[in-house]
């Protein structure tokens, strides 16, 4: 059994630049008299994250002592990673004379295109579809849309729509219904693009009517969109010491977008410099290339057109470069016992503290309230909320008031200003993501209450009988599930980075209770072991760690198996759930040592450094006007990293750093690697790293 965490000794004042604040103190609660079951007092509410994966000791150090000592770069769902390579626009030209000569292959097998198109769809259809492409070789400018016979059969529909990609890539299809809100019938019309203008003069009088026709056919992005490139333009977004929806705010207000047209697969550390894909729909990349000189800290590059849009936890993880500055150590050989023992041991895989938030009343907390039933206490829960409305004491005042920026609170507010006294119905104006992020993070918080508990009680050596563990038939862990399907995209960034740590685990892995015969044959290692995050599809461990589930639960008033209350979204048993490893360890992971005497230099390349080697005058000319690098020494955000046995004293000298650089999967967190690494208490930490 592991020893407990011990109390961290006195930093010394090298490294002590800023006073830790006092611990902040419980807040009276202010509910209704009823309670499913009493709350345990604040202090008693930690995210028990207490647990090591080893008992070697570790080293001290500062962390992002400046925001250039924290680089992450992507990891896409193929593998490679997402850098900032070039500023090049991407050869249009090209791909229009390529599509030309398709059009020309297509031309030559109209017959036998109408013939198929007969045979799917009958003679008058095909009649006028023959008129239509007619004009449409006279070079009618003009042609109008043309609507096929009423077809009540939506799988073949589905197979005529299919039909005209396959041969008239030139054409779009769209489905319209009549007036009547029965007949549904397909219409076609030219493709804007080389094979002709936009037709001007909508449906035309020979159609018949009583069709609703008005829609357009793409009323998204450009109209005049070339039909040859991708509809979603893909960048590298290359940003420092600024959150991703501030860039992106940044980007879409230059652009005259809104923040909801980018798309990203996980957002990204504020205080860092970080590399990530973002896509967006029907936007040119000379429009996006022309901003990069008026932009500061902020460069986008590496522009391709493509077919789909990005969507979160759509990535296979992210590489980190961390450099830990004015390490302190017995010797060199301590460092290096410690990085190796990281990188063989690994570390618990604990939920970092960014899933849980940063406000007053954690999101696991409020979700425990959900959980309950408790519909008013959890929109007091909410700090805007709380902060502003009483202090006010008038719904409207505290509208005008309120910060733009926190959406659910002001969402909140509007909604009980319609229903007053009706807390259910203020919480379900809360977008949908942020709701179920309060849920989500009450089961990662019960993920690691057992995770401390299971190493606890039985170590981290092996399996044990009545372990979770992934089937040999199916190893390793699911994609995760798009929770952003219903979306609506009024998160601000701080819900936004909050909920991109939130996805859980949904797809359901075959999973099995290790026993015997398995500790017998030795079929499965520590690696494969999992806990459930709860949920109606999850199995519990067959052992006593099970029990810890049920425990915290019904402390909290909670029950996993039945829902006290008629509102799915706020119920355990409404959601899969899911299974995250026990441990992980950092993949491809390297080290150096390294000494500098001058705090305010880059002790790591970022993708600039690069390529200012390889494009001196391009990159200068774009740092000369939108410079990026900021060289004053900034300690606001450092974390200092103590051991937890005392150092006597030490022959290195303080200017030491330890470089490392190493790859996680999406939803693990460095700063739990780090922490395994110095050994460090989290309250020392201050997580605000991305997915």
């Amino acid at each position: 059994e592991l020893p407990p965490l011990p109390n961290p000794p006195p930093l010394p004042p090298l490294l002590r630049k800023t006073p830790f604040p006092p611990p902040r103190q419980p807040r009276p609660r202010r509910g209704p008299a009823a309670r499913p079951a009493p709350r345990p007092p604040r202090r008693a509410r930690r995210r028990r994250i207490s647990r090591f994966a080893s008992s070697l000791p570790g080293f001290r150090g500062a962390l992002k002592q400046r925001y250039s000592d924290f680089v992450v770069h992507e990891v896409a769902r193929d593998g490679t990673l997402v850098r900032l390579t070039s500023f090049d626009l991407p050869d249009e030209v090209c791909l229009s004379s390529s599509l030309a000569d398709t059009d020309d292959e297509a031309e030559a097998d109209l017959p036998r295109a109408l013939e198929s198109f007969r045979l799917l769809c009958g003679d008058a259809d095909c009649e006028v579809l023959r008129g239509f492409l007619s004009s449409v070789s006279e070079g009618d400018s003009d042609v109008s849309p043309i609507i096929l016979s009423p077809d009540a059969d939506k799988a073949h529909r589905l197979e005529v729509h299919d039909f005209f990609k396959r041969n008239f890539i030139f054409l779009v299809t769209d489905t319209v219904e009549h007036s009547d809100g029965v007949q549904r019938c397909i219409r076609v019309r030219l493709r804007s693009g080389p094979r002709g203008r936009r037709n001007r003069t909508g449906i035309g009088s020979s159609e018949p009517s009583g069709w609703r026709d008005d829609r357009p056919f793409d009323s998204r992005g450009s109209v005049t969109w070339p039909y040859h490139l991708g509809k979603f333009l893909r960048f590298h977004l290359y940003k420092e010491n600024k959150d991703t929806q501030e860039a992106l705010r940044v980007i879409g207000k230059m652009l005259g977008l809104q923040p909801r047209s980018f798309r990203i697969a996980g957002t990204k550390d504020k205080r860092a410099i970080t590399t990530q894909q973002v896509t967006l729909f029907k936007v040119h990349a000379s429009r996006l290339a022309a901003l990069n000189n008026k932009l500061t800290g902020i460069k986008v590059g590496d522009f391709n057109y493509v077919k789909e849009g990005l969507v979160l936890g759509q990535l296979m993880g992210n590489r980190f470069t961390i450099t830990l500055r004015s390490v302190i150590a017995e010797s060199e050989d301590m460092i290096k016992v410690a990085v190796d023992g990281l990188i063989k041991n690994g570390f618990i895989n604990y939920y970092g503290l960014q899933r849980f938030g940063s406000a007053s009343v954690p999101t696991h907390l409020v979700g425990a309230t959900l959980l309950r039933g408790e519909w008013r206490s959890a929109c007091d829960d909410m700090n805007g909320v709380r902060e502003h409305y009483k202090e006010h004491g008038d719904i409207d005042v505290a509208i005008r008031n309120f910060p733009r920026r926190l959406i659910a609170e002001r969402a909140i507010l509007q909604r009980l200003k319609k229903y007053p006294g009706n807390y259910l119905q203020a919480l379900m104006a809360i977008p949908r993501t942020l709701r179920l992020m309060y849920v989500h993070s009450y089961q990662s918080y019960l993920w690691n209450h057992a995770a401390s508990m299971r190493a606890g009680m039985y170590g981290l050596s092996g399996v044990i009988e009545g372990d979770l563990v992934y089937k040999k038939e199916c190893p390793g862990e699911g994609t995760v599930t798009d929770a952003s399907e219903n979306n609506d995209d009024h998160t601000n960034a701080s819900e936004m980075d909050i909920f991109a740590e939130t996805l859980p685990e949904e797809t359901i892995q075959s999973v099995k209770i290790a026993d015997s015969e398995d500790l017998l044959k030795a079929v499965y290692t520590l690696e494969d072991v999992v806990l459930p995050l709860p949920g109606s599809e999850t199995l519990f461990p067959g052992n006593e760690v099970a029990g810890i589930y049920h425990e915290i639960a019904n402390k909290d008033g909670i029950s996993l198996t039945e829902s006290i209350h008629g509102v799915k979204e706020f119920s355990i048993t409404s959601m899969k759930g899911g299974y995250r490893r026990v441990l992980q360890r950092p993949i491809d992971c390297e080290w150096d040592l390294m000494t500098y005497t001058d705090d305010k230099i880059h002790l790591v390349e970022t993708d600039l450094d690069v390529l200012s080697k390889a494009k001196p005058s391009e990159v200068n000319e774009l740092l000369s006007t939108g410079a990026s690098h900021d060289d004053s020494l900034d300690t606001s955000g450092a974390t200092i990293l103590a051991e937890t046995e005392s150092i006597g004293s030490s022959d290195l000298l303080p200017e030491l750093a330890v470089k490392l650089s190493f790859t996680l999967p999406t939803s693990s967190y460095a700063t739990m690697a780090i922490r395994e690494l110095t050994k460090t208490s989290t309250s020392f930490i201050i997580d605000t790293l991305g997915a």
